[in-house]
């Protein structure tokens, strides 16, 4: 049994957060004591831990409520689905500090670089998460069929998908000072629909999960903000207009 105080301490959250978390109903403690304290036990304790780890990965604490708190949530999947992203992460930060390595050597004559070298670690993975991290989200036990059709692509037609990808957006950004609902920019995003095709079949609850998740991340608003730094929120406009469109 764990009081506030100690669960802060073995967490590393200050008291404050944990008793946020309580109010906003994302994290309960098991108990109260009769002067009102609260105790954690340790199932609240792993609960917890998968809402640290979902912060950990960027997630909005509205989407981690929803999540842990859905009925099908699964502890075992959820830690499986974490390793796989964690080690992901791992893997690209690798590369990322093997191509800083690269280029301090370079800079300093004692080994030649390519201009493609300069870019190693900024992969193509980095499209391919945009649509599986929604999907992450609401349905884990798919996200390794994704990521197998992904790599089953041959290298041409993994540049021509991403290319088409780019397109899209550099044509939203086009579009957009005519307006979220316009037939143009609604055009854009029925073709970003389909281009979700390439990873995964998103319904409209994931389509608008995907969008919220392009403003809510600070990573994905990160890439969004260097295209245009009004494309993420106008796109999470334009979304939800086009789902909207499609229930009447």
């Amino acid at each position: 049994m764990y009081t506030v105080k100690k669960l802060s301490k073995l967490a590393g959250v200050s008291t404050r957060t944990l008793h946020y978390y309580d109010q906003i109903g994302l994290f309960k403690p098991s108990s109260l004591g009769a002067n009102g304290y609260r105790h954690y036990e340790e199932e609240a304790l792993l609960k917890l831990q998968q809402i640290l780890f979902y912060r950990e990965l960027g997630l909005s604490l509205d989407k981690i409520k929803a999540v842990v708190g859905h009925p099908d949530f699964d502890v075992l999947t959820a830690l499986r689905c974490h390793k796989e992203a964690l080690q992901g992460r791992v893997e690209r930060l690798n590369r990322l500090i093997q191509t800083v390595d690269n280029t301090i050597d370079h800079l300093k004559g004692s080994e030649t670089m390519n201009a493609k070298g300069l870019f190693e670690g900024f992969s193509e993975e980095e499209q391919e998460k945009y649509a599986l991290e929604a999907e992450r989200t609401y349905n884990p036990e798919t996200v390794r069929a994704s990521n197998r059709k992904w790599k089953a692509y041959p290298p041409a037609e993994k540049e021509r998908i991403l290319a088409e990808g780019k397109a899209i957006y550099a044509d939203l950004v086009v579009a957009m000072p005519k307006g979220a609902a316009s037939a143009e920019v609604q055009a854009c995003v029925a073709r970003w629909q389909n281009y979700m095709q390439y990873f995964w079949s998103p319904n409209d609850e994931q389509l608008i999960g995907l969008a919220d998740m392009y403003t809510d991340d600070p990573r994905f608003r990160a890439n969004f903000d260097k295209m245009d730094p009004k494309l993420a929120g106008f796109m999470q406009e334009a979304v939800k207009a086009y789902v909207e469109k499609r229930k009447k």
